[in-house]
């Protein structure tokens, strides 16, 4: 599930350049190194809280208050909270591929091409229709559980690695490379370390989490190992040194074979460009065919990612409850639908994969904040209660990684929230903000619509059992 992370490159290959010129190289270096901090904290979350349904599970059973008191105050609605901008967070992955797919093929097929030059609205149909078929095909897959969407995911996976190494390489050995792209180019002519230029830093560094970080779907599934204290560091360091070779080689290249120019003049597929100048025509077709394969699996893991977080709400009162019905499998079907739904809309509303993204980091810059809380408020629980769970199916952070964990949410909470609103003013307009302000603050009426109905339920048990007694 995790292996599709390093597609996520992709919507911000020419941003980044464009933002922050080829330190962008580093900025991914770095926000994978932040990967490993913070989801060594998710790991061990994972396998305290075994029963909680990933990253927003976590949070709401940590702040639900013990033993699963039903609990309507504030720590219900942080942990939903959580849940929610998880939740938005990997929503819009599907929305953001469906747009990335669209204008890979309009670039690709030359009567894609023509038909958009002619008419303005084809790319969006064509958007559309793809976001349709996927994820239509996606929720068949899954139907009987998440083993037929790993099965399928093992050669999906496979087939976005290879290309994106491919292509990369291709690179060097065609003699497009020169160093000199990246070195003359570290940072923008107007770049200054200001304070407005850290704060404009800290806001790519919030963008690039959302990608470079997302492999926590690693340690999320942790409880489904077999033995989770020893197979959590095995996959959380398996993954992450796939992304660091993965981002930083395709960064690397771009920037290095294009220069921050090029990369700006080919914005919306960098890759084919850069397949086409290295592989020539023939081998570009195939190498994007199969990149195009390769992002598949990445809208599966936002379907299943998301679908989870929506279902993990509504078991826990913080959504309605139909929210979370699922089938014979235990498959959150509704919550599938509802947000296969969503992300068409969001394909019509959106200008681009790198605009939704910008306003989708918002979502997951906070639900990180509360995440790495909630390991140290876990934290200084487990302190003063004993563990009923076997030592063999505890993984263990390192000794002191509490700090670690406080220290990164403090950073998100003092630096990334408000460089990724720099970032969305700046770059994205100003609307960017408000949607992204406004979804998340949706959770509101829907969160006291869940706690009214939650109530009343609990009222009616009460009057019958008076009654029956």
């Amino acid at each position: 599930m995790a292996l599709g992370v390093p597609v996520l490159i992709l919507p911000s290959i020419s941003s980044f350049a464009g933002i922050i010129g080829a330190f962008a190289i580093v900025v991914w270096l770095l926000s994978v190194f932040q990967g490993f901090m913070q989801n060594m904290a998710y790991g061990e979350l994972a396998s305290r809280y075994p029963n909680a349904p990933g990253l927003p599970g976590f949070a709401q059973a940590v702040f639900r208050g013990k033993r699963g008191v039903n609990e309507y105050g504030p720590g219900k609605f942080l942990g939903g909270l959580s849940a929610w901008c998880y939740w938005f967070a990997w929503n819009p992955v599907l929305s953001i591929f469906a747009l990335l797919i669209g204008s890979y093929l309009v670039s690709l097929i030359p009567a894609f091409t023509d038909l958009a030059a002619q008419y303005a609205w084809f790319e969006k149909v064509l958007s559309l229709c793809v976001g349709a078929v996927i994820y239509t095909v996606l929720i068949l897959i899954n139907l009987k559980g998440v083993g037929g969407g790993a099965k399928a995911g093992y050669l999906l996976a496979a087939l976005s690695l290879i290309p994106l190494t491919i292509i990369s390489f291709a690179a060097f050995f065609s003699g497009k490379f020169d160093i000199t792209n990246i070195t003359t180019n570290w940072f923008p002519t107007d770049w200054s370390w200001n304070f407005h230029g850290v704060i404009l830093f800290f806001g790519v560094m919030a963008l690039a989490q959302w990608s470079a970080c997302a492999w926590e779907t690693a340690a999320i599934y942790a409880p489904q190992y077999k033995k989770p204290r020893k197979d959590i560091p095995k996959a959380l360091f398996g993954c992450g040194i796939v992304c660091i070779f993965t981002y930083f080689i395709v960064q690397f290249a771009c920037t290095g074979a294009m220069g921050v120019d090029g990369i700006a003049q080919h914005a919306n597929d960098p890759m084919l460009y850069l397949a086409r100048e290295s592989l020539g025509n023939i081998g570009a077709i195939i190498s994007i065919i199969m990149l195009l394969a390769a992002m598949v699996p990445i809208i599966q893991t936002a379907l299943l990612g998301s679908s989870n977080a929506m279902a993990s709400m509504a078991e826990e009162g913080n959504l309605p409850k139909i929210l979370g019905k699922t089938n014979k499998h235990n498959v959150p079907i509704v919550a599938m639908i509802v947000i296969s739904a969503f992300n068409m809309i969001m394909i019509v509303l959106g200008d681009s994969s790198a605009s939704i993204l910008a306003a989708s980091a918002l979502g997951y810059v906070v639900a990180n904040i509360i995440a790495l809380f909630s390991y140290v408020k876990a934290y200084q629980d487990r302190k003063k209660e004993a563990s009923t769970q076997n030592p063999e199916e505890i993984f263990k952070a390192p000794k002191g990684w509490v700090f670690v964990a406080l220290g990164f949410g403090l950073l998100q909470v003092l630096f990334y929230l408000a460089g990724i609103m720099v970032i969305n003013v700046e770059s994205y307009g100003g609307i960017n903000t408000f949607i992204g302000v406004i979804i998340i603050l949706c959770f509101i009426p829907l969160w006291l619509w869940a706690m009214w109905l939650s109530k009343r339920s609990d009222a009616r048990k009460k009057a019958a059992g008076a009654a029956s007694s």
